[in-house]
């Protein structure tokens, strides 16, 4: 028997919400999780009409997998969330992790936009009492649609100046592949220079940047599931 292959005891099976038949692994969901999968807030289940939003953000391929919609409604007068709605085509820790998002956005009558956008995927973790390390992505989908909602309502209400800037780097010129890109692989679930490389290509062609490839690929690992 392999040692990936070896059986979980009656009580592991009992704690465990998912078990991979291969490896044994368990994910085992909280109480939290489960209430914003089963009862998720903010919720939108029909496109909105127009003008009941100010801004959209949208991050993801059915392709990839995850989808994940943003819409946000800003009070001009205080700078505060007055409404923030979602839409997802993912996976039960996509649904519950934006759920989560869209309540710390809201809650209290609203937290104002520049405050909103320092909730990080740690702190939606945190208030839902911890994800299954493979399923940490998860909590990034909706902090970066709320990012690019937000950019799109600061162009729209003339803000230029408060537009967030993604600096992104140039890995591979001869792709013209860039850090951004090697980070989009690795929440999208690869892990190795090889998974990154059948999604990319990137050094493929250009041997000379690989070491530093490999060096974003655990550099964003690590940020991302520990």
């Amino acid at each position: 028997m392999h040692p990936t292959d070896k059986k979980l005891t009656s009580t592991q099976m009992q704690d465990a919400e998912i078990v991979n038949e291969r490896t044994g692994e368990k994910w085992v969901y909280s109480e939290i999780v489960k209430d914003h999968f089963f009862h998720p807030r903010n919720l939108l289940l029909e496109d909105p009409q127009e003008g009941q939003f100010d801004a959209v953000g949208i991050v993801g391929s059915p392709a990839c997998g995850d989808v994940m919609k943003i819409w946000i409604k800003v009070d001009p007068t205080t700078d505060r969330i007055a409404d923030l709605k979602w839409q997802t085509f993912g996976c039960g820790s996509a649904i519950a992790s934006t759920s989560m998002f869209s309540v710390m956005c809201t809650e209290d009558g609203g937290i104002q936009l520049t405050n909103a956008l320092q909730i990080k995927p740690q702190h939606v973790m945190e208030r839902l009492a911890g994800l299954p390390n493979r399923k940490i992505h998860c909590s990034v989908l909706a902090d970066k649609a709320f990012r690019k909602a937000a950019n799109e309502y600061f162009r729209a209400s003339g803000q230029h100046q408060r537009v967030i800037v993604e600096h992104a780097r140039v890995v591979d010129d001869r792709l013209n592949i860039t850090d951004k890109d090697i980070e989009e692989a690795v929440l999208e679930g690869a892990q190795t220079l090889e998974d990154v490389q059948r999604k990319l290509k990137v050094g493929v062609g250009n041997p000379d940047a690989i070491p530093e490839i490999e060096q974003l690929i655990r550099f964003y690992h690590e940020k991302y599931y520990g």
